[in-house]
């Protein structure tokens, strides 16, 4: 994975047919995505159940991309060799989620993957001012995580501003994740996040028997942001 900052759609498979998912990554790749986000919860850090490593193994031989797996489970340490070994790309982890996040991040990378740092939104970025030469990527979460489909929380927008401030020339990705749509993306774009997750976004209105949608989406949302940075 070489480093750049250009505008990267990464679809969430938290949205896609769950019955189907081999079919799906390959359609939003040939679509056009940039990155496949795969959402993992656990059910108590999160309200959710997701996908544990034999399922992201399962997704793997499909993504010819980047595999973006984004940990919302807690305790972390013990799953990053698992989905590591499944052939996630990238790692994230919560800064909620564990008490040494320093040696969490340590492990990721040791592991062989990038490194991603999550922040949920009531979460401010003071505590990883001795972490960024840890991260290659921060995922700010513009929803509260757990669910897909939630509404956009705008004040997520100037901690991004501030997130970019910091990173300066570091080769460290923005990402962000919930509520992106053609609405949206230009604002987190214009503040400096360049990976943007979208899950209904860019599924709505496509199928893997029809996937022209997927297409349509992914560029509309990718002009948005594109047309916000220019």
């Amino acid at each position: 994975m070489s480093f750049d900052r250009s505008i990267k759609i990464a679809p969430s498979i938290l949205s896609a047919d769950f019955a189907n998912f081999g079919a799906e990554i390959q359609a939003i790749e040939a679509q056009g995505c940039d990155w496949v986000h795969v959402d993992v919860m656990d059910g108590h850090f999160v309200p959710n159940l997701t996908f544990g490593p034999p399922a992201v193994k399962a997704f793997r031989p499909h993504v010819k991309t980047v595999m973006d797996v984004h940990l919302m489970i807690s305790p972390v340490d013990a799953y990053i060799d698992a989905y590591a070994d499944a052939g996630a790309d990238i790692i994230s982890a919560h800064l909620e989620a564990s008490p040494h996040i320093h040696r969490t991040l340590q492990a990721i990378r040791g592991a062989g993957a990038k490194a991603g740092l999550a922040l949920n939104p009531g979460t401010g970025i003071d505590d990883i001012d001795y972490l960024l030469d840890m991260v290659d990527l921060v995922c700010v979460m513009t929803v509260n995580p757990g669910f897909g489909g939630q509404k956009f929380i705008h004040s997520q927008i100037e901690k991004v501003r501030q997130l970019r401030a910091k990173i300066g020339d570091r080769p460290i990705h923005i990402e962000i994740d919930g509520g992106i749509t053609t609405e949206t993306a230009p604002l987190m774009a214009a503040a400096g996040a360049d990976v943007l997750v979208a899950g209904s976004a860019v599924f709505t209105g496509g199928s893997v028997a029809n996937p022209a949608p997927y297409g349509e989406n992914i560029r509309a949302i990718r002009a948005a942001a594109q047309a916000a940075t220019n």
